[in-house]
């Protein structure tokens, strides 16, 4: 198994170079989407997504049972999981999957570099999200922090 983590702040171009490392493996490829359409700005985000992948892929939509819809994949395609940060905000406990073969990249948001959130329930988001995005970069056999676009390798 390799584990690829894309860790980065929102629209900084994570889930782009997702695509495109899956796409240059030249595996069959599956897509994990963890979003759920809440409203009309969110439904324009998932169709953008859709958008930009390739139509050959195999898309699962899956907010919380991330876990089940991996082990769905057949042995050795690419699995993106896009991303951790919904899947913890759905409520997924965001522990690091069980070793798979083949390619597996998980996007996830840095949240906990702005300012210190104003409610109890937005710190223990941003605290939860920091212990799994942070188990996530160990556990990874690469791991990027994304900036406009670029990948700055952390691991």
């Amino acid at each position: 198994m390799t584990l690829v983590v894309l860790v980065g702040g929102a629209r900084s171009g994570k889930s782009t170079l997702a695509v495109e490392r899956a796409a240059a493996e030249g595996a069959p490829v599956t897509f994990i989407a963890t979003g759920e359409a809440g409203d009309e700005e969110m439904a324009a985000r998932i169709a953008l997504h859709r958008a930009e992948r390739p139509t050959d892929w195999t898309t699962i939509e899956e907010p919380v049972d991330v876990r089940g819809a991996i082990d769905s994949v057949p042995t050795g395609d690419t699995v993106i999981v896009d991303c951790l940060s919904l899947w913890v905000a759905n409520g997924g406990d965001g522990a690091v999957l069980a070793p798979r073969a083949g390619l597996t990249i998980a996007v996830t948001n840095e949240v906990g570099l702005g300012i210190v959130p104003e409610n109890a329930l937005a710190r223990a988001y941003r605290d939860d999200l920091g212990r799994v995005n942070a188990s996530w970069v160990d556990a990874a056999d690469e791991a990027y922090f994304v900036v406009a676009g670029r990948m700055l390798r952390l691991s």
